[in-house]
């Protein structure tokens, strides 16, 4: 393939599109309108430190961004556990038999005021009794509550992801026909809902939440076993993708914004930049092909008229945006002994210890970062309120916090993470393929039968590269 292809977003999607297409032998550039690859999953630096956009993790089930991982020579430095094994951490007072406790309400202190603690570590079981001992035991439900579990878990796998009813059904409905309580439904399946969609438990697509359920949960035993990056995206991503696409003889042009993308009468794109981008000097440039892979807010008034239906880039509105709010603590003393933990009867959601990852250089301080997932209550709440808030909350969960200074605290927000990935999400989302020929679209938004997730965004660059394949080869462009 000789042809000429405009990557137009340097996301994970884009950077994996352009890497398969240079990979087959197109000219490629890369084009990103901020000063760095990565687009949600990329870093900068604040005093020193060096601070991720937000908190990223990814599963055993994630086989397209790790493949993407391995490409990019990251491998190692992106391991997973050797099994699935989460702590999980709820205030002292109120068990599970008690009731749900709702954040900050009517707590008792616990003995010696210490939180209470669960482990929910998987066995060498296959899948999907791998999981069974440790909900067994899981001291946050009831006895009762636990027993009920299995009910869902098992009707969860006559549940078709890709049927469009289900894609109209809230998964809190579907949970709660199943017997599962408020209680179960926010100490149990929130941990898993909604951090790997972005929107609260009940609120979230049926047929999204299968894909986590029966992906990650009921399938092979090593589907759910965590990874956590151990370099800054950045690097992980963004760095190490120039620096491949650099050797596969791609170009890669930051600070340089698209404006407009329009079909020319040879078959191919002319394709507009906006004033004052870096290299642009007033010229367009001229493709084959283009990919676009930015967010669906921004792809809209990208597409050419003609491309797709105009209800159909109409409705990509109704997608919507959730947001995600870090907040960032630095200690001057460690206060966690574990480089993550969730947590349940409390407005802390994961923490993350960042201590080494960021390059704190401040010996002794340990630096933690609170991941709030479905934060559309926090998305604007000043960084004074937080600080009252989850300080608090944080000494509540670790005793060691509540004798510790806090030498730095700060807050990150991500607005638009994740489309809302609500019910009737799935049948706004586009497939890669579009009516003008050379004209696909990438990223975690589009129909890629994922969540907005790092590995959806990767199968949509891929599925973006392999449907432009098809379509130049049917027209036939080569130069």
């Amino acid at each position: 393939m000789t042809f000429k292809v405009a990557v137009i977003g340097g996301g994970l999607a884009g950077i994996t599109a352009a890497i398969a297409l240079a990979e087959s032998g197109a000219d490629v550039t890369l084009l990103e309108a901020r000063p760095r690859l990565g687009g949600a999953t990329c870093s900068f630096s604040r005093d020193g430190l060096t601070v991720d956009t937000g908190q990223h993790i990814f599963l055993g089930c994630c086989t397209a961004y790790r493949g993407l991982l391995a490409k990019l020579g990251m491998t190692e430095h992106a391991t997973l556990q050797d099994r699935f094994d989460v702590t999980v951490l709820a205030p002292g007072g109120h068990g599970g038999d008690q009731g749900f406790a709702p954040p900050g309400v009517g707590r008792a202190p616990g003995a010696n005021g210490q939180p209470r603690k669960a482990r929910l570590r998987r066995t060498a079981l296959p899948g999907p009794l791998h999981m069974l001992p440790a909900l067994g035991r899981y001291p946050f439900l009831s006895f009762a509550e636990r027993m009920s579990v299995s009910r869902p878990a098992l009707g969860m796998r006559f549940v078709n992801p890709a049927d469009p009813a289900v894609d109209t059904q809230r998964f809190g409905d579907w949970l709660a026909r199943r017997g599962q309580s408020e209680r179960t439904r926010r100490a149990l399946w929130d941990l898993f809902s909604v951090s790997a969609l972005n929107i609260d438990g009940d609120d979230a697509s049926l047929a999204l939440a299968a894909v986590v359920v029966k992906t990650g949960l009921l399938g092979k035993n090593n589907a759910a076993d965590i990874g956590v990056p151990a370099l800054p995206l950045g690097e992980l991503h963004g760095d190490a993708g120039a620096n491949l696409l650099a050797k596969l003889g791609a170009r890669v042009a930051l600070s340089t914004k698209v404006a407009a993308i329009e079909p020319d009468q040879g078959g191919g794109f002319r394709i507009e930049l906006a004033q004052g981008a870096q290299g642009a000097q007033g010229d367009p440039m001229t493709a084959d092909a283009v990919v676009l892979a930015v967010p669906h807010e921004k792809a809209a008034p990208l597409i050419p008229a003609g491309a797709l239906p105009e209800q159909t880039v109409a409705g990509w509105a109704g997608l919507g945006a959730s947001p995600i709010v870090n907040v960032h603590v630095i200690y001057d003393r460690p206060v966690m002994d574990l480089p993550f933990v969730a947590a349940i009867d409390s407005p802390v959601q994961w923490v993350f210890d960042r201590t080494r990852i960021s390059g704190l250089d401040r010996p002794g301080h340990q630096y933690l970062a609170i991941s709030l997932s479905a934060a559309d209550q926090y998305a604007d709440t000043p960084a004074a309120q937080l600080r009252e808030q989850f300080l608090p909350a944080l000494a509540e969960l670790f005793p060691a916090a509540r004798d510790a200074d806090v030498a730095e605290f700060f807050v990150t927000r991500e607005r638009r993470a994740t489309f809302r990935q609500a019910p009737g999400s799935g049948a706004l989302r586009p497939k890669a393929a579009t009516a003008q020929p050379g004209l696909v679209l990438a990223g975690a938004w589009t129909d890629t039968g994922w969540p907005d997730t790092m590995e959806g965004a990767v199968r949509s660059g891929l599925a973006a590269a392999v449907e432009l394949k098809a379509s130049l080869s049917t027209i036939g462009v080569s130069k």
